[in-house]
């Protein structure tokens, strides 16, 4: 059955249409927005692996080229695997669904949002948040929907929901946020160092503003909304979770007992051994029921430490930040090194400076742009002490690294102050919670130990919170069991002054603004406080960059002169470059970069480029070699690399002249006068008699530099 539901938003309107494309997906719809338009499409499979105890949920996000009228940059002409903003687009889909799926629902479940239409002006992230929920809410699989995203922005100190991408080059913040009837479920974004209450007045404002789209998925719903299928009940373990509880609760705590991540994490193993071999007996073949109560009983228990003794697995009280100590320049062939340690999260991160084609290219549906910055997190597995097959970069990996470099990205300095191509690598040597808010600390640190005058430093902290009923309790810099066991993972990155970046992930519902404003004010404490660790080992960049970074000279040309300075086939531009292993950028502009880490090089570069594509002035006397005699008329001589005139027989000296050969020759180096330019044939007049008398000092030579 088809239905189409329109809301208007802002100037345009808000469509979403079902049964007429992919109607044999369990639920399938698109979405539109001006042009922009996204297929989202919802299918489980009808049996449950029985060897699956956990949700086996996939989202991708796709774009097609053709829906913006491209075809695909690659050799293959076609699209192929999910580029990296194709997948931070997958999580964001992701992590608000998730949570909302019934414990036990154990089916493998696809979402695919394949983006039809673009008009390179409304932004589709949000569209394909919208779709998804509405597809998941018509279907037939439980899920506890509805949900709707929205892009947030701050344009002229006014908060815009679905703002164009227009609007978004304006705005001093960009966030993504995902919202219920009565909570918000995730956030994630980046603001221009904004303080903790416009950030709140702005999750608010987005909170607001979904509630007529989930009105309008209501009424979807109420038209086409499929019967939902039953969920497999769970085993029954009343029997076993009231043993465990007896035999295993003093063996847990024990373990509990242990501060550090690696011994409490073997004392828990062999205590449920332990448990299970006791109970083994008792409930023979339950051995997995066993443990999954084990584990229960585990949340619980932490849980409870936290909420009524006010203390955490490391025996930190909420308030306190883990010991942090800082390091840099340890690596000494990198262009800028740190060793950020906070607690048992470790990050080794590098900073190296690059220039002209060192930039990332990317084949965007808005097309090619090039990134002058990049982040890149890796999160090797003996981080964790396992062993396990390497693969490069998996979609957590992507994720964490984005969410640094837009938290750095706010305080980098402008390209043409700092011409350079940054590249950050955050390597996790050693991990137990937050150890995306390590690479920005890490990543600050190296940036500043390589010179980059950065604006200001920025740390990042994960806030927690665990919540039972009316009892509530905060976390600050976050363990990785009381995110995995707690309610909220709140990350904040930002200076002394404001937020640079923010991500949220919140698992229950009616998070009041209260609570949110203790969660901010509590993350700029511990904030400001890792800052104050940092600055005692670098408070600043340093004054020079490493001498082995590349130095980078500039000089304006006229966008004219750029064919000159290229040559036929860049055959000069290669010449130069080979000459003195400099390498040579030339933007459209005129603006001409050169790199080389020798400064007399560098030097000599400019001294060529400038003689190349200098303009012949009149009045002025070159130092010119000559290059063809025309007999009985005169000499061509070349003033300028590329730039020559002729010196008419009468012009070359005082006295008269009956024979060219008899006052120069081929190949002669001569100082000429430029006393006239026909403009209309662009023919240089010189004459050597005229600078007979010239001033060495005044004398351009511009042929030898």
């Amino acid at each position: 059955m088809y239905v189409k539901e329109t809301l208007k938003i802002n100037d345009r309107e808000l469509i979403i249409e079902t049964g007429k494309i992919a109607k044999q997906a369990d639920g399938a719809v698109t979405v539109r927005l001006g042009d922009s338009m996204v297929l989202v499409t919802v299918v489980a499979a009808k049996t449950a692996n029985p060897a699956t105890d956990f949700l086996p949920l996939t989202v991708d996000y796709v774009e097609k080229s053709y829906a913006a009228g491209r075809i695909p940059g690659n050799f293959f002409r076609r699209e192929g695997r999910l580029s990296e903003g194709e997948i931070l687009t997958s999580r964001l889909i992701d992590r608000p669904l998730r949570p909302l799926f019934p414990e036990g629902w154990f089916f493998e479940t696809q979402v695919v949002a394949t983006v039809l239409s673009h008009d390179l002006s409304q932004p589709t992230e949000p569209l394909a948040q919208i779709g998804a929920s509405a597809a998941l809410t018509l279907s037939n699989i439980p899920w506890s929907g509805p949900v709707a995203g929205v892009q947030l922005a701050r344009v002229d100190g006014q908060f815009v929901a679905w703002p164009t991408m227009e609007q978004l080059d304006r705005s001093d913040m960009d966030i993504n946020l995902v919202a219920s009837r009565d909570a918000i479920v995730m956030v994630e974004g980046e603001l221009n160092n904004l303080d903790e209450e416009t950030l709140l007045n702005a999750l608010f404002f987005g909170h607001d503003a979904v509630q007529p789209v989930l009105d309008l998925q209501e009424r979807l719903r109420a038209a086409v909304g499929r019967e939902k299928r039953p969920v497999p009940a769970l085993e029954d373990r009343s029997d076993i979770a009231a043993r465990v509880k007896v035999v295993g609760t003093g063996p847990i705590l024990a373990a509990l007992s242990h501060k550090e991540k690696l011994p409490r994490y073997a004392a828990l193993d062999e205590a449920k051994k332990a448990i299970v071999a006791e109970l083994a007996a008792e409930f023979a073949g339950r051995e997995k029921a066993i443990a999954a109560e084990i584990e229960e009983l585990k949340y619980h228990a932490v849980r409870a430490m936290i909420l009524q003794e006010k203390k955490r697995l490391d025996g930190r009280d909420l308030v306190t930040v883990r010991p942090i100590t800082c390091e840099v320049g340890l690596l000494p062939c990198t262009h800028g090194s740190a060793l950020f340690t906070r607690g048992e999260t470790q990050a080794l991160v590098t900073c190296t400076l690059g220039f002209g084609q060192d930039n990332q290219k990317l084949d965007l549906l808005t097309g090619e742009e090039l990134r002058n910055f990049m982040l890149h997190y890796n999160f090797p597995p003996f981080s964790v002490g396992e062993a396990r097959m390497m693969r490069g970069p998996g979609r957590r990996e992507i994720g964490h690294g984005h969410l640094a470099l837009r938290a750095l990205s706010k305080v980098l300095p402008d390209t043409t102050d700092f011409p350079y191509v940054i590249r950050i690598v955050s390597e996790i040597t050693e991990s137990n919670g937050s150890s995306s808010m390590a690479s920005i600390c890490g990543g600050t640190l190296s940036l500043m130990d390589c010179g980059v005058p950065l604006t200001a430093p920025v740390a990042g902290i994960a806030m927690g919170l665990i919540q039972e009923g009316a009892d509530i309790a905060v976390l600050t810099d976050i363990l990785g069991d009381e995110d995995h066991l707690g309610d909220m993972d709140f990350k904040v990155a930002g200076t002394a002054t404001g937020i640079t970046a923010i991500q949220m992930d919140i698992k229950i519902l009616g998070l009041t603004r209260e609570i949110m404003a203790k969660a901010v004010e509590q993350a700029r404490v511990g904030r400001l406080h890792i800052l104050g660790k940092m600055a005692e080992t670098l408070a600043a960049p340093r004054p020079e960059l490493p001498e082995r970074a590349p130095r980078v000279y500039t000089l304006q040309i006229s966008p004219d002169k750029i064919r000159d300075l290229i040559g036929p086939g860049g055959k000069m531009i290669k010449s130069l470059c080979e000459e003195s292993g400099a390498k040579i950028n030339v933007e459209d502009s005129g603006l001409v970069s050169v790199a080389t880490a020798d400064g007399e090089a560098g030097q000599w570069v400019l001294k060529r480029i400038r003689a190349i594509c200098a303009e012949p002035e009149v009045g002025r006397v070159y130092a010119g070699y000559v290059t063809r005699i025309l007999e009985g008329t005169g000499a061509i001589v070349e003033i300028l690399p590329g730039t020559d005139g002729m010196v008419h027989i009468s012009e070359l000296d005082s006295a008269r002249v009956a024979k060219v050969e008899d006052v120069v020759r081929e190949g002669d180096l001569v100082n000429v006068l430029l006393f006239d330019i026909d403009r209309a044939k662009g023919r240089l007049k010189l004459s050597r008699k005229r600078a007979l008398d010239a001033d060495p000092a005044t004398i351009i030579h511009g042929m030898d530099e």
